[in-house]
């Protein structure tokens, strides 16, 4: 686990002096399962002519198996409403988002029914900064550091055993064109450290709680209006026992769908 940890801190290191855009929607944690499912859909639109500000607005909804069979949709587990601002200069991008979630629980012993409560809310607020840089003619690396400050609540609006989280994500990304139609291959690594406050303890020691690896299949069409993503996140979670997630993934993401509609219109 150390030896992970290190490797992690090495490369993103290494890359962020030597990186590109958000490529798709990458899936949360899903809770203990075997297998998970995330899809999305969602939309990038420019918000000036320089391009650069831009918007990227999204839901999602992720299921999972319980922790002894194997169906990625077997129950539900999350739905998740995303709102993001990006501003990009140069090969730098820093964005605000606010994320709200709501999420299933489920006791963790068979026959895994909902806890009481069965329902969290979850309010988040983040920030990101990465760093764009060009490895070659088809080969580009994200280093990102992500800030996130997470407010836990039932359904009432009370308070959840878990209060909040601060929580702090070092992801390296890649990017590489197969092709000149649009098609590229995205890997990612991504380690998660946090400290919680709960109902009746102060904050936590700050530590690495997760590890999640992606590997992608990015297709944009020649007209640029939608990018398709298909793909697959394992997620390390370092709790004791340890346990690992297979999720599988889709998003659908529209590229400007304002200006689209806006040509449109003014040819008609």
């Amino acid at each position: 686990m150390k030896l992970r940890f290190y490797c992690l801190l090495i490369i993103f290191q290494v890359s962020f002096i030597t990186g590109a855009i958000y490529a798709q929607i990458s899936p949360p944690g899903l809770g203990k399962a075997q297998t998970g499912s995330w899809v999305a859909i969602g939309a990038v639109q420019d918000l000036n002519p320089s391009k650069s500000w831009q918007s990227m607005s999204y839901i999602g909804l992720g299921r999972k198996s319980n922790p002894d069979n194997f169906s990625p949709v077997y129950k539900p587990q999350l739905l998740v409403l995303n709102q993001e601002l990006f501003y990009r200069i140069s090969n730098w991008k820093y964005s605000f988002a606010f994320s709200y979630r709501l999420q299933d629980e489920y006791n963790g012993n068979k026959p895994y029914y909902h806890s009481n409560p069965g329902m969290m809310q979850e309010f988040r607020i983040y920030s990101r900064i990465s760093y764009s840089i060009a490895a070659g003619a088809k080969l580009k690396l994200i280093p990102t550091i992500r800030q996130e400050f997470r407010r836990f609540m039932t359904t009432g609006f009370n308070n959840y055993d878990e209060v909040a989280q601060l929580r702090t994500r070092l992801k390296l990304q890649a990017s590489f064109n197969i092709n000149e139609r649009g098609s590229k291959i995205i890997g990612g690594i991504e380690q998660l450290f946090a400290t919680s406050k709960t109902t009746n303890q102060s904050w936590s020691v700050f530590k690495s709680n997760e590890t999640r690896f992606s590997l992608y299949y990015s297709f944009t069409p020649a007209h640029e209006h939608f990018t398709l993503n298909i793909g697959y996140m394992n997620d390390f979670v370092e709790k004791h026992p340890y346990y690992d997630v297979h999720v599988i993934a889709a998003d659908l993401i529209f590229n400007n769908p304002l200006s689209i509609f806006h040509k449109r219109h003014n040819h008609i």
